[in-house]
């Protein structure tokens, strides 16, 4: 059996090919040479790549065994993740990788645009000695605005707090009281751009971001002013950033990003008061190993069927150790439903009932779709692409939480409506210290059974001998029975036999079953 092939299109830490393990076929590629990337595709099972490979829908279309596209990044512009996403294709980053070398850089942009650390270095390079020329400013007991209170920005204000600075900052995402607790005081950006001595912008790109620090704004601000943007180039108009320092209505500028990349010819760079570097945030040894180790993992956990935390176009977000044992049984759950079921369901209902309700359990539903449209359609079925399957055939899915839970510790219904107003419904739980899986409702049978890779649904009029004629079929079609529950509604009502079976149940022996304790239902699932 071949190994998944892992294809790694730039160049990487060592530690990250050692993080993947000897479980892959490691491959790699120049992914920004087009020809040579779009012909390493098609084998490919994840690719990882950094900023210069291109991963858009002729990419994805080259490479129709693909799972997961793996940038050891926190930025995508490089990768197409619509595109991605409706062909079931899993897109990771590593988003707290460069946090701290990014943070560091713009307390660095901050003091050498404060000290004139450029020029004056200039200078000295060319002969230069002058010292009152390069006379700076202190961070002492000034006004720092961090436009952005995320991680990056949480991080650059505790640092400049350290330097004795005063802290603002506008981000009207973010709780006051969450901002008190860190020693920064919310503001708008109006306030912001009067009070502040030191400015350092900590933002995503985002149609709404972009231009927000325009003429108009820089209009408002102190002469004296400090501006630092190392997050997304455009947010800041270099056009009315350039018109301001070049007319004394801003003082300097730390610059790491800019509208359009590479850049190497700018106004900007004629300015003494400006210093600027080539998009170094992420450019630190410590950066580059925790992405490359982060998306390793992340492609071993995709790779072997699991939700990955950081995959962008999956949502659940970080899941708690207590719901992951729960996912895989979701899932399976998800195929005997259908199973079942026979047909895709007009409205689904996902229910978690129990202590696991304490937390997030947006990724059941998640598993419980990927489950529901598994045997339903012929391409790949995803965490990534089964809310769009579902969209496109017109089921509804609800996730239903309820604290309590009389009979089981945890228990997970999923229970739909049939085209016809009919109800299917299954459930299953997890049980012991080593949280074993068992399906203990099937249409409202009480049942208790192993979920294995073979098993079958028997409804029919309750009567003696039934259970034997069933047996005696299997028996002779070379089937061997591991596991049986008989269940009924009332004596000579109906009754289900839910059976797990060594092998796949042929037709023919289905249909004699049928025939001869006149079924209502036979319903075959195998889950391999």
């Amino acid at each position: 059996m071949s190994l998944p092939v892992v294809l790694i299109a730039e160049e990487l830490s060592p530690a990250t090919v050692d993080a993947l393990g000897p479980d892959f076929d490691v491959r790699h590629c120049r992914g920004a040479d087009r020809a040579e990337l779009l012909a390493a595709l098609p084998e490919a099972d994840a690719v990882l790549v950094r900023s210069a490979t291109r991963i858009d829908a002729e990419a994805l279309a080259a490479a129709p065994r693909l799972r997961v596209v793996a940038r050891a990044g926190v930025g995508l512009d490089n990768v197409d993740v619509r595109a991605a996403t409706l062909a079931g294709v899993m897109v990771v980053n590593a988003p707290t990788s460069n946090i701290v070398s990014a943070a560091e850089l713009a307390v660095a942009l901050m003091l050498a645009a404060a000290r004139h650390v450029s020029p004056a270095h200039a200078a000295l390079r060319n002969g230069e000695w002058k010292r009152s020329r390069f006379t700076g400013v202190e961070l002492y007991e000034k006004t720092v605005g961090i436009v952005g209170l995320g991680r990056i920005g949480v991080l650059v204000a505790q640092r400049l707090a350290a330097f004795g600075m005063r802290v603002i900052a506008f981000d009207p995402y973010v709780q006051p009281g969450r901002a008190a607790q860190m020693g920064v005081r919310l503001v708008d950006l109006d306030t912001l751009l009067v009070e502040a001595d030191f400015m350092s912008v900590h933002l995503p790109k985002t149609p709404e971001t972009v231009g927000l620090i325009g003429a108009e704004q820089l209009a408002r601000v102190k002469p004296s002013l400090i501006l630092v943007n190392a997050a997304r180039g455009g947010i800041v108009d270099e056009t009315a950033l350039y018109a301001a320092l070049k007319e004394g209505r801003v003082a300097a500028a730390g610059l790491d990003v800019f509208a359009q990349e590479p850049c190497t010819d700018s106004p900007l760079f004629e300015l003494e008061s400006v210093v600027a570097t080539p998009h170094l945030g992420a450019s630190t040894d410590e950066a580059q190993e925790k992405a490359g180790l982060a998306v390793a993992r992340s492609v071993r956990l995709a790779l072997s069927g699991e939700l990955v935390p950081d995959a962008v176009n999956v949502q659940g977000g970080v899941i708690a150790e207590d719901v992951r044992p729960g996912i895989p049984l979701t899932e399976k759950l998800g195929r005997i439903f259908t199973g079942v079921a026979g047909e895709v369901a007009q409205q689904v209902d996902v229910e978690v009932r129990g202590e696991i309700t304490d937390h997030d359990v947006k990724v059941l539903e998640l598993a419980a779709l990927k489950g529901l449209f598994a045997d339903v359609v012929e391409d790949q079925v995803s965490y990534v692409n089964a809310p769009l399957l579902a969209a496109e055939r017109g089921c509804a899915v609800r996730l239903v939480t309820e604290a309590e839970s009389p009979d089981h510790r945890n228990l997970i219904t999923i229970r739909g409506t049939l085209a016809d107003g009919s109800t299917v419904s299954v459930s299953g739980t997890l049980v012991g210290i080593n949280q074993r899986e068992r399906l203990v409702e099937v249409n409202g049978f009480d049942v208790d059974i192993e979920p294995t890779a073979h098993l079958a649904f028997l409804t029919y009029p309750d009567r003696p001998g039934m259970v034997g004629t069933v047996g005696g079929i299997l028996g002779e079609a070379g089937v061997n029975i591991g596991g049986m529950q008989v269940a009924r509604t009332a004596p000579g009502g109906r009754a289900l036999v839910a059976l797990s079976v060594d092998t796949a149940i042929p037709h023919d022996a289905l249909a004699d079953i049928q025939h001869a304790i006149e079924a209502f239902s036979v319903r075959a699932v195998d889950l391999v």
